[in-house]
């Protein structure tokens, strides 16, 4: 809901939710308070789903595969608005950890071969969480494999017949 309406009340997210606004405010003391929850736990998602595609140690191919299927996944479990989730300091600091971890996935994805080296430096980068966050909005009907199929198969190939 967050997603599609950032300015949501806690009474509409209650009403999403299927459970009365008193029980959301029983938990959560603010709006602020809720959303602040929202993105800890999208981070800790976030977090969970690089550490989990092994990065460092897997295959870059197979690594590269499982962090995108897995971001996918999140993507799809906590669809927020995340210019307004980094304008936290806690949260944009915890981020960018996270986006420094990839970027050296993606160093070594290119010192490996996987990648060319012909781009402009944190082109995959910039290139990575858009194409993840377009197959994730954008098709909905595919797993998060197949989803991460099209992903690494357009980072990889592009789009061109040869």
């Amino acid at each position: 809901m967050l997603a599609t309406d950032p300015g949501a009340s806690i009474a509409g997210i209650a009403a999403a939710a299927g459970v009365d606004r008193r029980t959301v405010y029983r938990r959560f003391a603010s709006r602020e308070e809720l959303l602040t929850a929202i993105y800890e736990a999208r981070l800790t998602a976030v977090e969970q789903a690089i550490e989990d595609a092994r990065l460092r140690e897997a295959p870059v191919a197979v690594a590269l595969h499982r962090y995108v299927e897995n971001v996918i996944a999140v993507n799809r479990a906590w669809p927020v608005d995340l210019a307004r989730m980094l304008t936290d300091e806690d949260v944009r600091r915890r981020r960018d950890a996270s986006v420094r971890q990839v970027e050296a996935f993606l160093r070594r994805a290119t010192d490996e071969g996987l990648l060319r080296r012909a781009h402009p430096e944190g082109w995959a980068s910039a290139l990575l969480p858009q194409l993840m966050h377009l197959v994730s909005r954008q098709m909905p009907e595919l797993s998060p494999g197949q989803a991460a199929d099209v992903v690494v198969d357009t980072l990889l190939h592009g789009l061109g017949a040869s």
